[in-house]
């Protein structure tokens, strides 16, 4: 278990200022920077018209909480979290399901070796654990903002909403051999909680205390999504 307690998070209001809830004219954007980051990923591997379909469907879940950074360019990164992952992708699927089935298709006939992945999905929520349903899920960033405090700022938004919303934490899974976001969750204050498989990768999940961060405060500043 990690013994680090950062400090307080230095806000910087020009970054900050660039931060909004996503909606549903930043699905083909947000899709776009999903594949391009995570292409390997299952989600990334059905290609950019079942992410596309599945962030617009994402949005108006109740659960779903995502915030994109908004840069001179367009989109900069965003990410994507719930207060329950099991609850909303069921609601979601059972409120969008011709849309997403048709586009998840359209991958399948594509990448048809995706279909066992897609089938042991369901059980990713008992391996990783339903004991915490705050979760942060995917957060990306273009390359050029790496460095910025863009996605430090952008996490902060989503662990101040979800302990605005009464979650005293949240759970981040990552794969074991992944430095980088290992060594990014520790610096943020998170303790290795679980070890696990899934799709046939060692994994890890993180958690972070949000009550007693110095990092997070409750926030309303940022309307729910």
């Amino acid at each position: 278990m990690s013994s680090r307690h950062p400090g307080p998070f230095v806000v910087d209001p020009a970054v900050m200022a660039r931060i909004r809830p996503m909606q549903h004219r930043d699905a083909p954007a947000v899709a776009r920077q999903h594949h391009a980051a995570m292409g390997s990923s299952l989600w990334a591997r059905l290609g950019l018209p079942f992410l596309e379909a599945l962030y617009s469907a994402l949005v108006d879940s109740p659960h779903f909480l995502g915030f994109v950074y908004q840069d001179d360019d367009g989109l900069g990164g965003f990410i994507a979290g719930s207060t329950d992952t099991s609850r909303m992708f069921g609601e979601t699927l059972r409120a969008h399901y011709p849309t997403i089935a048709v586009a998840a298709a359209r991958g399948l006939a594509l990448r048809p070796t995706v279909a066992w992945q897609l089938l042991r999905t369901g059980a990713y929520f008992d391996a990783s654990g339903s004991d915490i349903p705050g979760e942060s899920l995917f957060c990306s960033f273009q390359p050029q903002l790496r460095g910025t405090g863009a996605s430090g700022h952008v996490n902060k938004v989503l662990f101040d909403e979800l302990l605005a919303r009464g979650h005293r934490e949240v759970k981040i899974t990552t794969e074991a051999d992944n430095p980088g976001a290992n060594r990014q969750l520790l610096s943020w204050g998170f303790e290795l909680d679980r070890r696990f498989e899934f799709y046939g990768k060692p994994m890890v999940r993180y958690v972070l205390d949000l009550e007693h961060s110095e990092r997070v405060q409750a926030s309303s500043r940022h309307p729910a999504v």
